[in-house]
């Protein structure tokens, strides 16, 4: 079992449930998936980028990418209906847990100057979305592949409607949110 999901049953479930005052485990707040992204607009022009970026995407992630086109055309981006425009993965269960590890445990502290997350990211709906502009910043990225691609975009998705519970999961769980 992943480290992260054996804390989040253990300790987690248990100190939400008194903070929120819930009586059922049931109706704790939980990450559901996690969808990381890279969207590649200069795809169009140099079609080598989609490979590196499924090369990429599946180092960081463990899991083989989908390729996401274009659904219509837009003529001011010279992009037309199903054009390749990016790559994506959806995590769930053990790999979910496993990746969201690795970004807060090793990943994060790696950014250069960083002073933790703000809490500005979240939807409104529980959700909390985070643009990481290098990818070298995972120990599995390979300099020569990274290094030529832009960032990714990593999505938490949580059953919780509020964002100060999702927040209050997500620092239970080890994200350094930014100290106000």
């Amino acid at each position: 079992m992943a480290r992260l999901k054996e804390l989040y049953k253990k300790e987690i479930v248990p100190q939400l449930m008194e903070e929120l005052d819930l009586d059922n485990p049931m109706r704790v707040p939980r990450v559901e998936k996690v969808c990381v992204n890279i969207g590649l607009g200069r795809a169009k022009t140099d079609p080598k980028l989609i490979d590196l970026a499924k090369k990429s995407l599946s180092l960081i992630t463990g899991q083989a990418p989908v390729v996401t086109k274009a659904k219509k055309s837009i003529a001011g981006f010279n992009l037309r209906k199903g054009m390749v425009i990016g790559c994506k993965v959806t995590l769930r269960g053990e790999r979910m847990y496993e990746f969201l590890d690795r970004l807060f445990n090793l990943a994060m502290p790696r950014i250069r100057d960083f002073q933790g997350i703000p809490d500005s990211c979240f939807d409104g709906r529980g959700n909390f979305t985070l643009g990481l502009r290098d990818q070298i910043i995972f120990p599995e990225a390979d300099y020569e592949t990274a290094s030529r691609l832009p960032g990714v975009s990593v999505t938490i998705i949580t059953t919780t409607q509020d964002d100060e519970e999702a927040k209050s999961l997500l620092q239970k769980l080890g994200m350094p949110f930014r100290k106000r």
